[in-house]
């Protein structure tokens, strides 16, 4: 079985990979900030810019990879804005000893900005172009999204992860069941197309426009899931937000309103899979090094606890896990500070009601 920790993958290595493809680094390789994979930024001695994508050994299948490639290319064939990998000898994916990789030409840009209405919108059409086109037809091999997928396995993985002490596994796993079922509830997609899957400010590049990178998540789902991440603030911000986002998406694309009920439901899947996904390759000495805090991840949870039970108490029966729930869920990934503000505050408003 192969490494899934890169171990192996040297300069040397690298270099050989790029060569057997014709191409020839003149620069060095400039690592980019990719965790799951190793990405490398270059000019050729043709002074092309490339960027090479090793793939982490034992995630995705061949399938799954060149599902990938076809739908970026794909999209690509519609004019959508977007990087699909280049194609040698007939072949997007390419091999070097126990590793797989893609070629990608470099594009520039800025960042996204959030805080752009206009923006915004232009990203709704965006989408709602690309939505247009994925929803063609189904993956075949990629993934989907569920509560197996983002709920059930990471939390095996969590529970089997010597990152929780066993003195902490029962308070931690209370909570986190009540949460599941709760999200159980809520998740229940009426339909699935094929996704971007990892939709963030930070897989868009801005030039005349925006640019889709990054699509190693594509994955079906229910299409909210690639318009909730561009979203940030607080509540009427984010209602502004998406009221523009989906007015561009509708110039190109029907949007069913029914998927804003998944919106919570789906923060709560990305924060549990985002949790167990650091957990899963923190034999990787990469992350580690990169998160840091993820070691006192268990303090999180234990002051979690601390705030329920503190709740408990100051409420007696007037207690709602649910809305205490949605306190903390609501709240995203804050500073404890700020967190036991918003659940004091929220303590307060119930006392009063």
């Amino acid at each position: 079985m192969s490494d899934f920790t890169f171990s192996a993958l040297s300069p040397d290595t690298i270099l050989a990979a790029l060569e057997q493809c014709g191409i020839f680094p003149q620069s060095g390789l400039l690592a980019l900030n990719s965790y799951e994979n190793r990405v490398y930024q270059f000019v050729s001695d043709e002074q092309q810019r490339f960027v090479v994508k090793f793939y982490r050994p034992q995630r995705w299948t061949d399938e799954q990879i060149l599902e990938e490639h076809q739908f970026s290319q794909e999209l690509a064939d519609a004019e959508i804005p977007i990087i699909a990998p280049c194609i040698h000898n007939g072949q997007s994916l390419h091999y070097a000893e126990q590793y797989r990789f893609a070629l990608f030409p470099s594009a520039g840009g800025r960042q996204f900005e959030l805080d752009n209405l206009d923006h915004l919108e232009w990203m709704g059409r965006f989408i709602g172009r690309m939505h247009k086109v994925a929803g063609s037809k189904a993956f075949a091999h990629r993934p989907t999204l569920t509560t197996e997928s983002y709920l059930t396995r990471p939390r095996q993985t969590l529970e089997n992860s010597e990152l929780l002490p066993d003195g902490l596994k029962t308070a931690f796993f209370t909570i986190l069941d009540q949460v599941i079922a709760l999200t159980e509830e809520q998740y229940h997609p009426t339909s699935a197309i094929r996704l971007h899957g990892d939709c963030h400010a930070g897989n868009i590049l801005w030039r005349d426009g925006p640019t889709f990178v990054d699509m190693d998540d594509c994955r079906m789902g229910p299409a909210v899931q690639d318009l909730w991440m561009l979203l940030e603030g607080d509540r009427a911000a984010m209602q502004d937000q998406l009221a523009d986002i989906v007015a561009g998406y509708e110039d190109f694309a029907d949007f069913d309103t029914r998927e804003l009920w998944l919106v919570e439901a789906l923060r709560t899947l990305r924060l549990l899979h985002y949790s167990a996904w650091l957990a899963s390759r923190w034999r990787d000495p990469a992350f580690p090094a990169a998160f840091p805090w993820f070691g006192t991840a268990r303090y999180w949870q234990d002051r979690i606890l601390e705030l329920r039970e503190e709740a408990k108490e100051a409420l007696g029966d007037k207690f709602d896990i649910r809305a205490f729930h949605d306190v903390i869920l609501g709240s995203g990934a804050v500073p404890l500070t700020i967190l036991e503000r918003m659940v004091n505050n929220w303590i307060a408003e119930e006392k009063a009601a």
